[in-house]
């Protein structure tokens, strides 16, 4: 109510960026009680709509608090204030959502926040050790979202109906759960259930969750379904349990991921962690983050064998709470699919593409609308620095620094696939799909693909990719009626660093990598180019060598070794003769430059690695 000495005014907002998900609206009505405001608050298609009056100064107050003092895991930007008339509000409420001009934000999957976690540890809490429990700040989004605006009958918990309970929270605006999409209890919500080596079915959430406990203890392979997909979990003190693992998946060397109790005292123990590199494990992303190993950590030597990092992540659900803290130690916790493929999410297809590899199978009821598996981030130059994008963080949003003429879907490389939607002057990254060799990987290209530009409102109406005629996405392009514009493989990787520092003009850039095609149907890999995007010129390259069974190379260091070999006039008695023949007369040996070759011969060189099963 404004003061008898202040006039009544009035003013209209549209919050735009990420503010539905992340209780916002809560946020929103619980400041203009506070600020003595009336009005209303509505979420919109992607936004958040304010009309509020009040006095002058608490409305000032008001618009700096807005942006300033709003959630943790929101990002609002002030897209619209306006002075209006006042209509004279009995109070502040918080209106139904409405439809209106899109503009998206899809916020990612967050992390069981620490009041949650209180709760979820209090006897005498509703919900004492329940594996779902949530709240407007904190929980699934991404993965969990059919369609916005962000409400329960858009989401996979609209097969849930609450109990009175929960409707209640629910309908509260002064609660924490108020408007909290996924909200549950024991009584209402999602189950867990458990199917084991004896294909036995164990209901219940406590008897699930013990049965699960009672078989990682005993050194077997569980597989749980978390929130954007299932892990293989197994002690990453259990020698035989891991390889086991190894031999099942099969993946004889790649590293596995290792989930510590929240505490850190397990982490401290086995890998070197400064307060920076732990606080950015404890964020609300809750990465996987490659730290160096401790000699003598209490882990496996065969979690990354012949390695001297490990990768490390914290409990990021409820569920991944509770079987850490019970079972009182680190757990392997890697993606559950068969390698190559996206992480798996459906619990039929877990039971039946996993047998082979899981000897138990912890699922619940609650559908994962689409696949999110960890981020994966290393120290670089001081630091963290993306290698997998993933649950947490993507789909991540970025600022073009021009708007683009046309909407575009750009379709990414080939083995560690991820997509991007463009439009105007925003940029939204996709979470890691996988190698596109794999069906099931092209499957999900295409269902994200579709996601994105419902999610966000927007039909692509030119597709970008890469001028590699092989790749696994060149049938769906086609498919799609839609006029395609081709890329060099490192034309895209320059252009991707001057995007990054728009105010730089002219560039002399170097892009190294593996192999990408090239002009001639060269493998480009070592280039150097001049200009900017749109106009580069191939101004120099590494010396070109021809590179033995082609692509076979990559995953055979020991071809680029005889390779460069031959090239200097020397002999590679390593190298079978038919191999040598072949190569003099240029069969199956493709010109190259790449970097990536270079460092494989020399890895090959010094005994370091021949044959490499993972990258």
């Amino acid at each position: 109510m404004s003061s008898t000495h202040e006039p009544l005014i009035a003013r209209h907002y549209l919050i735009g960026g990420r503010v539905q998900g992340v209780g916002y609206r809560l946020f929103v009505y619980r400041l203009a009680h506070r600020l003595n405001l009336r009005g209303w608050v509505r979420n919109v298609t992607g936004a958040v709509e304010i009309h509020a009056e009040g006095s002058n100064n608490n409305l000032a107050r008001f618009s700096e608090a807005l942006i300033h003092e709003a959630p943790a895991s929101a990002r609002p930007v002030l897209a619209e204030e306006i002075l209006t008339d006042p209509v004279h509000h009995n109070s502040f409420s918080i209106l139904a959502s409405q439809s209106g001009e899109a503009n998206i934000h899809v916020p990612p999957d967050y992390f069981v926040c620490e009041d949650c976690l209180c709760e979820m540890n209090d006897s005498c809490d509703r919900r004492y050790r329940y594996p779902f429990i949530n709240c407007t700040q904190y929980g699934p989004r991404y993965t969990l979202i059919e369609s916005l605006p962000y409400d329960r009958p858009h989401t996979s918990m609209k097969v849930f109906a609450m109990c009175p309970a929960c409707n209640e929270e629910y309908s509260d605006p002064l609660n924490r759960r108020f408007h909290a999409e996924p909200v549950a209890c024991p009584v209402c919500g999602p189950k867990l259930f458990l199917s084991g080596p004896d294909e036995a079915l164990i209901e219940g959430n406590e008897a699930a969750l013990a049965a699960t406990l009672h078989h990682l203890e005993n050194g077997l392979i569980v597989a749980v379904k978390g929130i954007g997909g299932y892990h293989l979990m197994c002690d990453a003190n259990h020698d035989e349990a891991i390889a086991r693992l190894r031999m099942r998946k099969p993946r004889p060397s790649k590293p596995l991921a290792v989930m510590f109790p929240a505490d850190g005292k397990a982490l401290q123990d086995c890998v070197e962690c400064d307060t920076a590199q732990l606080g950015f494990l404890q964020s609300p992303q809750r990465p996987i983050l490659l730290l160096p190993q401790k000699p003598g950590g209490s882990i496996s030597h065969h979690i990354s064998p012949g390695l001297n990092e490990t990768g490390c992540l914290l409990p990021y659900s409820p569920l991944h709470a509770l079987l850490l803290e019970e079972f009182g130690g680190p757990l392997v916790a890697t993606s559950g699919n068969i390698s190559g493929e996206p992480v798996i999410t459906d619990n039929e297809e877990a039971q039946t593409r996993l047998k082979n590899i899981a000897d138990a199978f912890l699922h619940h009821d609650r559908p994962i609308v689409r696949p999110a598996d960890d981020p994966v981030y290393r120290i670089i130059a001081g630091r963290p620095r993306p290698l997998r994008l993933g649950r947490g963080i993507a789909p991540i949003e970025l600022v073009l620094p021009r708007e683009l003429s046309e909407p575009v879907l750009a379709l990414g490389a080939h083995t560690k696939n991820a997509i991007a939607l463009a439009w105007k002057n925003r940029v939204v990254v996709s979470p890691h799909i996988g190698d596109l060799s794999i069906l099931k990987s092209l499957e999900t290209l295409t269902r994200v693909a579709a996601d994105l530009q419902s999610l966000y409102q927007i039909r692509a109406t030119r597709l970008l990719l890469d001028r590699h005629p092989g790749y696994g996405y060149r049938r769906f392009a086609r498919e799609s009626g839609l006029p395609l514009f081709e890329v060099w493989h490192h034309c895209a990787h320059a252009s991707s660093l001057a995007w990054e520092l728009p105010a730089v003009k002219d560039w002399i850039v170097f892009t190294w990598d593996g192999v990408g095609l090239g002009e001639k149907d060269e493998l480009w890999g070592g280039e150097a180019f001049t200009g900017a995007q749109g106009r580069w010129r191939h101004a120099a390259t590494l010396r070109p060598f021809r590179l033995p069974g082609g692509e076979q190379a990559g995953r055979e260091p020991w071809r680029s070794a005889a390779a460069l070999l031959w090239e200097t006039g020397q002999a590679a008695d390593f190298a079978p003769a038919l191999l040598h023949a072949a190569w003099l007369k240029g069969i199956n040996a493709p010109v190259t430059h790449a970097a990536g070759r270079l460092f494989d011969a020399a890895a090959a060189l010094t005994g370091i690695c021949t044959h490499a099963s993972f990258e």
